[in-house]
């Protein structure tokens, strides 16, 4: 195999509170899975899966502390993690020394995929993580069970979402951070509009310059979220309405800004 990353695996957006953060995004219509511990035991997730990828909401848990997501909570709350998918870890690290990146290792890591089930199912990772980007991180990720994670169960939304599309990138000098990402994830970059973006098949990284992006926190800014609903958005529409949760009309598109977080939400095939 190339050791190439085949898919955008998904998106880790990171808050100051847990709890607060799974209710935000559970109130514009989306399902989270049970509460999981990470293995330090400092800080855990609830996570949002969708076809092929998910969204993982992250922060320390009570009493615990974590270096890495105060320094991205320093910047601003929201999505700071970024996670490309790999077929194998080996290829993929011989893939990064010979694209530069000297002394890469993969790591491995196992938890309950519910913190109040220890006895119960466990989900498994291979990472493999490049010196953090001024964005936050990026990992190369291998799942050991997927089985556990995509269950039917917990791909059921109330807002109908199915996919994501793209994670949106805002930065001062977009062909620097496309080389960058282009390296670590061994595909080619395109031109896309005003940017730039990383081709991942049916995914896209998209690479902005700030001009037309409206404001923004400190850059470089992962800005936002593209996501796909199966029903022409009509059960949003509705969730938005009866909470009323501000939001606004782009074409067929309804765009929502959560904290920090651009999330578009376009109709797609059912």
């Amino acid at each position: 195999m190339s050791g190439q990353a085949t898919a955008l695996d998904h998106a880790g957006i990171v808050g100051p509170d847990l709890a607060s953060l799974a209710a935000a995004w559970t109130r514009l219509g989306f399902q989270v899975t049970p509460l999981a511990r990470h293995e330090s035991g400092r800080t855990g997730n609830h996570c949002i899966m969708l076809d092929g990828s998910y969204l993982e909401l992250v922060a320390t848990l009570p009493g615990g502390t974590s270096a890495t997501l105060a320094r991205f909570l320093a910047r601003h709350a929201g999505i700071h993690i970024l996670a490309l998918r790999i077929d194998d870890e080996d290829a993929a690290l011989a893939r990064l020394a010979r694209a530069g990146f000297a002394g890469l290792s993969a790591s491995r890591t196992d938890r309950p995929l519910d913190d109040s089930d220890p006895a119960g199912p466990r989900v498994g990772f291979i990472l493999v993580t490049p010196p953090d980007p001024p964005e936050g991180r990026v990992h190369l990720i291998r799942h050991k069970t997927p089985g556990a994670m995509w269950q039917p169960r917990f791909l059921a939304h109330p807002n109908q979402v199915i996919t994501l599309a793209a994670v949106t990138l805002v930065v001062e000098q977009p062909a620097v951070t496309a080389a960058w990402l282009s390296r670590v994830a061994g595909r080619p970059v395109v031109v896309d509009g005003d940017g730039l973006a990383l081709d991942l098949g049916a995914q896209r990284l998209r690479i902005l310059p700030p001009a037309g992006t409206g404001p923004h926190p400190a850059l470089p800014w992962i800005s936002g979220l593209t996501l796909r609903t199966s029903d022409a958005n009509q059960a949003l529409g509705t969730i938005l309405s009866e909470r009323a949760i501000p939001h606004r009309q782009d074409g067929p598109a309804i765009i929502i800004r959560q904290d920090d977080v651009m999330l578009r939400f376009e109709p797609g095939a059912p």
